[in-house]
This record gives C-alpha cells, sequence and structure tokens, in this order.
C-alpha cells in the first residue's frame, strides 16, 4: 500500500540536541532525535508546546531522518549568568563549554494519519512558511528548510537483497551480516528518544545506526519504505 511522504531538508549553521546525562557540559546527539523533529514540525504547524505530543504518536505519524552532510561538532564557551537577584547587575557568572552540531544538515520524511495535518504542513513546505520560528535544537540555533516536495512510498518486502538507505537504520531491525560495512566509511550508533507523553516524559528510546560522513548504509532488510520519484529507501524510526 502506499502512502504519501513530504521530504524536506533542514539546516542551520549550529545545532544542539541535548544529551539527558550531561550536565555541566551538555553533550548533543548527532542527529535531531524522532521527539525533536516532531517539535519541530510541530512549530511549523503552529501547535503549542503542551498539546503538541498528543498528535506525534508513532501510530500517527511515521518520521524518517537522514544525514545530509557530515556530521561536525565544536566546542563553545558560554557564559551563565545568575539572575535570580537581579536582571541588571550580574552578581554570578559561570563558564561552561557546550558542544554544537556545526554546518547541520538533515533530511526529513513525514506522513501522517490526520490528513489535515499533513495537508497543512504541505500547504507550509510549499509556500516555504511556518507559524512558529524553527530552531535547531535550542532557540537561538535558527534553521532554514528547502522542501523537496511529496512522493509516494511503498512498504517492500526485501527478500534479503542488499540496498542503499538515505536514513538512519533502527538497530533492533538489524541482524548479524545485514549491513555491509565499507572501509572508507564511519559508522556510529546512539540511542535516541522516538516518543514522549504529553507530560513530556519519554516513553521510549531507540538505538539507531548512522554514517556519520552522510553517506547511505548498503544493508538487507526484511521491511523498509521505498520512497519513489528520488529513489530513496528509508526506515522509519
Amino acid at each position: 500500500m502506499a502512502e504519501k511522504y513530504l521530504v524536506f531538508d533542514i539546516r542551520a549553521c549550529y545545532g544542539h540536541f541535548k544529551k539527558p546525562y550531561t550536565t555541566t557540559s551538555p553533550l548533543t546527539y548527532s542527529i535531531p532525535t524522532r521527539t525533536a523533529v516532531s517539535g519541530i514540525i510541530a512549530a511549523m504547524l503552529g501547535f503549542g508546546k503542551e498539546e503538541y505530543q498528543k498528535h506525534f504518536t508513532k501510530d500517527q505519524a511515521k518520521i524518517a531522518i537522514g544525514i545530509k552532510s557530515p556530521i561536525k561538532k565544536v566546542r563553545i564557551s558560554e557564559n551563565l549568568i545568575n539572575t535570580k537577584k537581579s536582571m541588571n547587575i550580574i552578581h554570578e557568572r559561570t563558564q561552561i563549554k557546550v558542544e554544537f552540531l556545526k554546518d547541520a544538515c538533515y533530511r526529513i520524511y513525514f506522513t501522517h494519519a490526520n490528513n489535515q495535518i499533513y495537508e497543512r504542513l504541505k500547504e507550509l513546505l510549499n509556500d516555504h512558511s511556518t507559524v512558529y520560528t524553527i530552531s535547531m535544537g535550542l532557540s537561538e540555533n535558527l534553521a532554514n528548510y528547502t522542501f523537496a516536495g511529496e512522493f509516494e512510498g511503498h512498504e517492500v518486502n526485501g527478500n534479503k537483497e542488499v540496498v542503499e538507505f538515505s536514513s538512519v537504520l533502527p538497530l533492533e531491525s538489524l541482524k548479524k551480516g545485514d549491513v555491509e560495512y565499507e572501509d572508507d566509511r564511519e559508522y556510529f550508533t546512539e540511542t535516541i528518544p522516538v516518543e514522549m507523553d504529553e507530560g513530556r516524559n519519554v516513553k521510549e528510546y531507540r538505538e539507531v545506526l548512522f554514517e556519520r560522513n552522510s553517506n547511505k548504509i548498503r544493508a538487507k532488510i526484511d521491511s523498509y519504505i521505498r520512497i519513489e520519484g528520488i529513489g530513496e529507501n528509508i526506515m522509519i524510526i
């Protein structure tokens, strides 16, 4: 059965998707998490921070994420100021190093069970507009996007054939020997949050595999989505 997908690339000079276990020196995930992508799309649509989670559960929203430019990270010193006593007088200052993504660009594949949400996002993407300003994780990391278009996605039975994937791959879908690791490529895994409840508590994490330099991953997977028109194979996370 074919489904329509909206495909767009989001980019920013700097990005940060904080790993929750880091405190004094915040580290960033290498890719936007599914929960972060949900937040970006919700901002485009104009959903409030307190309400959008109910519209982006995994049974409603299908999201895949691709890497369009090599993942680079830099550390930047930031001054944190204690403003509890006064906004005008600096009483305490703490300097920390924050890890940022540099020149980040990711491809988002999206479809939704609610046709009104889907069509509204398509309208906004076509007009290159958003209801709220979008950012790459933090509000100061303003982002822009390019709409690649609307395409049909077909579910394919892999039949154990090796194909190239344009998206990150959920590790739970892979068995030993399914990935053809190539010598000139750099493969990494990360465990990212994929769904939150309406109280913004993480309900599920998922480990994903990606290639750091934006190369495609060759693998054989039992079932995946082929995006017609651009010939890209993806896995939903």
